[in-house]
Parts: structure tokens; C-alpha cells; sequence
């Protein structure tokens, strides 16, 4: 739909509700496996699976897990198609004008974060298969730069680049590049599991890894109860959700390029439950298998492939797995700050040049590696409150307005969304109050029990959006002034 008269300060053709609706449910369900098909995907999926201790315990902890997922994307997803407006945009709604500006940055902030963590894991699966070379070792055990091996950092330039090189020609060629990414993984993923498993002379879940393999390599995840136990399981499920917790907000970024709620149902539904499940039985199968051929649990795709004897075998799957992650880089961490900064400033950051900057302060934050320090629990600590963003946006979409927005006042300075000068004092109070259940008193405090954290965003959808509920509900009672 065109927008009339937009304020420049809210306004550019990024940011302006989408006019082509191309994306089928192919490739809305690419849009899934380039998110979790790729190492950290793998290697949370392959944890997760040692927790539930059973073929059994894995498939309904994930398999309920995933419905939720499906569940949550497909609310913020029909929000996308019907407004077509990207996630700053449509936070507007709930926090106001330019106070969607907060919720954008903090998802942004987490993006540029697991921007360079991605890129890095990329960047050494070619490692690991470089260093195959003798004299590619010598040089990446005896040349440094910044910190890194001096291969290290070359690796992570040239996948660093190639992402640009993607995402530069706009939202049109990540479809295309999603669509031939997202199968690619998938044929490596099953290569690698046959493979293993025809070496291992065995096809099982689990059954040959002893317990006391599993307790010890489970007793730093933080989960609660023994591998197996109804406490680890829910522990699974719960983690599992939380793990696209930056997703369900932005989903809207790529579902406003759907072609009706019809497509994006059906590539949800392939995408989410059934494509996941069946991700995650394959990473079961591939840990297991790998546990029988190697005598250990690893964890990470690439140290598997790393061992392989076959040195084209172990080029495809070094290739793959960087593609993969360069896949989930593109949806979770590249087009969502892109959008975030452009939001910011409309009239002077575009798509493009909001990409850009989260590129470069990945770019910039690489000689630091935060992401293999203590600077992950900040992240994390940032990421928990999205869950009170989440309930707010929700609640607002659709207890409040019932699923009817007027997507013309969303670019009006002056408009249905002014609130407070731009800013909505009851989203901010809510958000407020969830972030403090969801992450604060939890990181910093031993007022709540140990396993809270683990339901952080949970506890935050349904505070923030619950606060959010009660604030509205009062404002419309006809004593009350509206706020």
C-alpha cells in the first residue's frame, strides 16, 4: 500500500510498507533453514539431545517446543503480511513513534553481537579444514594478527565480505540466495549422518552413549535435573523456544514479503515443527554415530568433519556448514539491524547502510572477540529482554486492537501513534517491569529460584504483556484520561 504523506523522520522506501509480495511458502520455509541449519543450530540441537537422555524424551520435548515456535512465529508473521511493515515499524504501534526506537536498538545490539560470532564460526570451519594442509598449519600456529591467528583472520575477512556481497542487491537476492542455501545444508547434513552412521556399522538414538558420558557432558549446561528427568525435559522444550527469541520479533522483516497468510501457514509448517523435528533427529543420529566411530561426544559439526579421512568429503562439509551459517547471518543478524538503524535516522541510514554499520561493528568488535568471553552473558542478559518487547507487541496487536491497524498513521509524527510525544509511557512501564522478572533479578540477584532464568522469556512475555494489558484496559475506562 502507498503511504500518504509520510513524515521524512519516519519514512524511506525500506522502511515503507512492502508493494512486492514475491516470497511463496518455499521460501518462507528457507527462511527456517537458513536460520538453524548452521553450527551453533547444530551444535544446540546435538545438546539438547544428550539432556533428554531418550529417542522418546528428544521427540516430544522438541517436537512441543517446536509447535510453540510455530505457534508464535505464525502471530507476529500475519502481522507482517497483512501490514506489511518491517518490526521497527510495527512496534511504532505499541511504543509509540520514535519510542520504537528502543525495543529496534536492543535487537540490534544482540544482531551485531551474534553478527560476529556467526562470521567467526564460519570462518573456522575453513579453518579446520585449511589446517588439514601442513604448511597451512605452521603458518596458522606461527603467524598472528589482532589477536587471531593471522589465517584465522583472513578466513573471517573473506566470509565477512561475502556477506556483504549478498545482502548489497537488497531483500530479493537473500530469497534467492535462501533458496538454494536452505537445501544445500540439508543434503550435507544427511551426507554426514550416512556417512557416520555406515562407518559406525549402526543406526541409533542415543542408545550407545553411557550415562556417565552424558552426566558429564551435561553438568555445565545449566538444566536443571539429570538427563532424562521431566525437570531436564521441560528445561529442552524451553530452551529450545527461547533459542528464537530474537526472531519472533522481526519475523515481520521477511513475512511482509509473503504472498498471502496462506504461504506463510504452509512454509511455517514445513519450516517450523516438521523441518525442525527432522533437524534435530539427524543431529541425534550424527552425535551418536560419531560417539560409536570416534569413542567421543563431539558436539560441533565441524570438528566431525575435521576427522574425516576423505579430503573432499571434508572440503564439502567445511563449505556447507560456512554457507549454513552464513545463511542464519543474513536472516537473524544482518537484515534486522538493517532495518533497526534505518529506523533511527530514515532520511540518512537506508536497508543498505544499516546493514553496513552492523557489519562494521562486527568487524570492529573481532580483535576483541567478546563472543568467547564473559561478554556473552551481557548479550544474553540484552536478549532476555525481548521477551517483555514480545508480549507488549503481541498484546497490542491483538487483544487491543484486534488485528486492525492503521498502517498510514505509522509514518505520522502527529498521528494515532504520537502518544506521549512520540513516546507511549504505559509500553515503556510494562517493558520495564517484565525486563526486571525476565533479566534483572535473575542475573543479579538470588532473589528468584536457580531455574528461573532458564524461563526468563517466558516469564517476560507474560509480565510485560499482562502489565501492558491492565495499563490499556484502564486508560479506556471513561473516568480515566488515555495515555
Amino acid at each position: 500500500m502507498a503511504v500518504e504523506n509520510p513524515s521524512p523522520n519516519l519514512y524511506n522506501e525500506d522502511l515503507a510498507p512492502a508493494e512486492e509480495r514475491k516470497w511463496g511458502a518455499f521460501s518462507i520455509f528457507n527462511v527456517w533453514t537458513s536460520d538453524v541449519h548452521s553450527l551453533w543450530g547444530y551444535y544446540l540441537a546435538a545438546s539438547l539431545f544428550l539432556l533428554c537422555g531418550s529417542f522418546i524424551n528428544f521427540v516430544i520435548a522438541i517436537g512441543v517446543g517446536s509447535l510453540v515456535i510455530f505457534v508464535l512465529m505464525s502471530l507476529v508473521g500475519n502481522a507482517g503480511v497483512r501490514t506489511g511493515v518491517p518490526f521497527p515499524v510495527l512496534a511504532r504501534a505499541s511504543f509509540g513513534t520514535f519510542g520504537a526506537n528502543v525495543p529496534a536498538i536492543v535487537r540490534a545490539i544482540v544482531a551485531c553481537f551474534w553478527y560476529g560470532a556467526q562470521t567467526a564460526a564460519a570462518s573456522g570451519a575453513i579453518v579446520a579444514l585449511l589446517i588439514r594442509s601442513p604448511a597451512m598449519l605452521d603458518f596458522h600456529q606461527t603467524s598472528h594478527f589482532l589477536g587471531h591467528s593471522t589465517l584465522e583472520f583472513i578466513c573471517f575477512v573473506v566470509v565477512w565480505a561475502l556477506q556483504l556481497l549478498i545482502i548489497q542487491r537488497g531483500m530479493e537476492t537473500v530469497r534467492k540466495f535462501q533458496d538454494w542455501a536452505g537445501p544445500a545444508v540439508w543434503i550435507m547434513m544427511l551426507i554426514l549422518a550416512i556417512y557416520l552412521v555406515v562407518k559406525s556399522g549402526t543406526f541409533s538414538f542415543g542408545a550407545e552413549i553411557p550415562r556417565d558420558v552424558l552426566l558429564e557432558k551435561t553438568k555445565d549446561a545449566g538444566v536443571p535435573g539429570e538427563p532424562g528427568s521431566f525437570a531436564a525435559l521441560a528445561a529442552v522444550a524451553a530452551t529450545w523456544i527461547t533459542y528464537f527469541a530474537a526472531l519472533y520479533l522481526n519475523f515481520c522483516d521477511f513475512s511482509r514479503y509473503a504472498k498471502d497468510e496462506k504461504a506463510l501457514r504452509k512454509g511455517n509448517l514445513w519450516g517450523l515443527p516438521i523441518n525442525l523435528l527432522a533437524f534435530c533427529l539427524v543431529a541425534g543420529v550424527t552425535t551418536t554415530a560419531a560417539f560409536t566411530v570416534y569413542g567421543e561426544v563431539l558436539l560441533h559439526p565441524d570438528q566431525i568433519s575435521a576427522r574425516f579421512d576423505s579430503w573432499f568429503l571434508a572440503l564439502l562439509a567445511a563449505l556447507t556448514f560456512a554457507v549454513a551459517t552464513l545463511g542464519i547471518n543474513v536472516v537473524a543478524n544482518f537484515v534486522s539491524p538493517a532495518f533497526d538503524f534505518s529506523n533511527v535516522f530514515p532520511k540518512h541510514i537506508s536497508f543498505k547502510r544499516g546493514g553496513y554499520i552492523a557489519a562494521i561493528i562486527a568487524l570492529i568488535l573481532y580483535p576483541f572477540a567478546p563472543w568467547e568471553t564473559g561478554a556473552a552473558q551481557f548479550v544474553n542478559f540484552i536478549g532476555s529482554t525481548m521477551g517483555p518487547i514480545f508480549g507488549v507487541m503481541m498484546v497490542d496487536y491483538y487483544l487491543i486492537r484486534r488485528g486492525v491497524l492503521d498502517v498510514n498513521a505509522l509514518y505520522k509524527e502527529d498521528g494515532e501513534f504520537r502518544f506521549q510525544g512520540g513516546w507511549h509511557t504505559n509500553a515503556f512501564i510494562a517493558f520495564a517491569i517484565g525486563a526486571l522478572f525476565s533479566s534483572i533479578l535473575p542475573t543479579f540477584t538470588t532473589y528468584l529460584p536457580s531455574w528461573w532464568g532458564t524461563y526468563g522469556w517466558f516469564f517476560g512475555v507474560a509480565i510485560g504483556g499482562a502489565v501492558y494489558y491492565m495499563l490499556r484496559m484502564s486508560a479506556r475506562r471513561p473516568s480515566a484520561v488515555q495515555v
